[in-house]
């Protein structure tokens, strides 16, 4: 699986605006909404905080995966966002997070919710990528950072 065969560019917010998780996801259900990937703002609220009570999606490094499936949700779904203030995820590090990966998947294909999983943690063990993502500027350079990890370019 690559980040082109899940992500819109709709999907990729440059600038994220939340100070805290709650918001971060308020403003992922907005371009997720503009998509048409979801149609309840509440059903991806109950779901999406559901799974972060489990245990946080902070994964550390500076980065986390908040995911869910819906039974509404047809393929597989990523959602990309940078805040440049830091959003406190509950990392496990306890470090602030910059880079979010958001993953929306149908409830009867949990292989593809997996290996977008397992993508994004493959990716995410590049420290060069994390710091380029971090320093993104605009849709391009997020754009573009997204293909060249898709092209291998990123195997530190």
């Amino acid at each position: 699986m690559k980040f082109m065969d899940v992500v819109l560019p709709g999907l990729i917010l440059c600038d994220m605006r939340a100070e805290t998780k709650e918001e971060a996801f308020r403003e992922f259900a907005d371009a997720l909404s503009r998509e048409d990937i979801i149609d309840d703002h509440e059903d991806f609220f109950k779901a999406i905080l559901k799974r972060e009570e489990l245990g946080s999606t902070g994964g550390g490094r500076g980065f986390a995966v908040p995911h869910t499936k819906l039974p509404a949700i047809d393929r597989c779904r990523l959602a990309f966002g940078i805040s440049k203030v830091g959003i406190d995820w509950a990392s496990l590090d306890g470090e602030l997070v910059y880079i979010i990966f958001l993953i929306l998947s149908p409830t009867d294909r949990p292989c593809d919710h997996l290996r977008t999983l397992e993508m994004i943690s493959r990716a995410m063990r590049s420290d060069t990528l994390r710091r380029f993502l971090k320093q993104a500027e605009s849709f391009d350079d997020i754009w573009m950072l997204l293909e060249e990890c898709d092209d291998g370019q990123f195997n530190d």
